[in-house]
């Protein structure tokens, strides 16, 4: 077919520009088996990330929990709002400014621990906001999609996976309690398992991003806004997470922890309520939306990570030469006590 803006013959549901294909046994197979496989390997990368998370500072975050405050408030007040605002702006259809609003109101998603070790970010930090926007979410998703879509869909049109987000925690928690205990334990092993498990995860992010756009080559016809929308959002959250980091007091390698965590989110989780709260008919406007955002805040958190890397290159090749040494670390409980305003 010569003209880009049609459907493909195949298509089961079209309308205007959008199309879905039906699924194909050998898809939803294929589907299956990667799920599996990627499951099972993003268990043991988050169980390598875990071999870097000690006990007492993780648990120092929950004491204090000043820089998981400020995540907090990226997390369900950047996000939702950045999304209401990109949906009014473009002025895109109702059903299409609701699934933005999803994407912006779900809870952070692992790949940013594993970016975040790239950055030389806050580990602790990083795992701890993720558990804690993830568990957050099961009353904080709600809510902010009452208050935003209000406008474009009525009350109970959107459906929350809770055993979703239930999976996810423990998908979360088990791996990196267990990676823990193997750096309490072993600590020269942890670093072994670590270098191998950083690596694998890199791959990782950039193999799912992959799959998905085979999975579901065949759905890319979407409108030209949702595209825009789907390239500015990631980057505004970036962007706005690390300056409000900076404005609220936190260090630079927990300002890249606070802006990773804010603009890498949990899309899967995205793709479940989107399945279950919308027709077929409906998902022709928006069926793409969460893989579009996972693709991009993929390439520009790797575009992140290149440029932090060459960035330390070029201004020391040790931590002790790097502007922002970790002396930060040394902090007295006392002077983290002020700097973070009574936490």
């Amino acid at each position: 077919m010569n003209n880009l803006s049609s459907c493909l013959p195949n298509a089961t549901i079209c309308d205007g520009a959008s199309c879905v294909l039906a699924e194909t046994n050998s898809n939803y197979i294929l589907n299956v088996v990667l799920s599996a496989i990627l499951t099972i390997l993003l268990a043991l990368v988050m169980f390598s990330m875990g071999c870097n998370v000690e006990v007492k500072k993780f648990l120092g975050h929950i004491k204090q929990p000043w820089g998981i405050f400020v995540g907090f408030l990226c997390q369900f007040g950047i996000m939702p709002l950045t999304g209401f605002i990109l949906s009014v702006a473009f002025n895109i259809l109702p059903i299409q400014a609701v699934v933005v609003l999803i994407i912006g109101c779900c809870p952070g998603g692992t790949a940013s621990n594993i970016l975040a070790y790239w950055v030389d970010g806050d580990m602790d930090l990083s795992i701890s906001m993720t558990t804690c926007s993830t568990l957050l979410a099961l009353g904080m998703m709600p809510l902010c999609l009452f208050l935003y879509t209000k406008m474009w869909a009525e009350v109970g049109t959107i459906v929350i996976p809770y055993d979703s987000i239930g999976i996810s925690l423990v998908a979360l928690l088990i791996p990196v309690s267990v990676g823990m205990y193997v750096n309490h334990k072993w600590p020269q092993k942890a670093k072994l398992i670590l270098k191998v498990g950083s690596i694998t995860g890199a791959i990782l992010i950039v193999l799912i991003a992959v799959v998905g756009g085979i999975l579901y080559q065949s759905s890319w016809i979407i409108s030209p806004q949702m595209w825009i929308i789907g390239t500015i959002f990631p980057v505004a959250g970036y962007l706005l997470g690390f300056f409000l980091a900076r404005i609220a007091g936190l260090p630079w390698y927990r300002c890249r922890t606070v802006a990773l965590e804010t603009g890498m989110q949990n899309t899967q989780l995205c793709s479940t309520i989107v399945q279950l709260s919308f027709t077929p008919e409906q998902l022709t406007h928006i069926f793409t939306f969460p893989l579009i955002y996972t693709i991009f805040q993929v390439v520009f958190a790797a575009l992140l990570v290149g440029f932090y890397v060459a960035y330390k290159k070029c201004h020391g090749k040790n931590k002790a030469e790097f502007p922002e040494s970790r002396d930060n670390e040394t902090m007295s409980d006392s002077s983290l006590y002020k700097m973070n305003g009574g936490f």
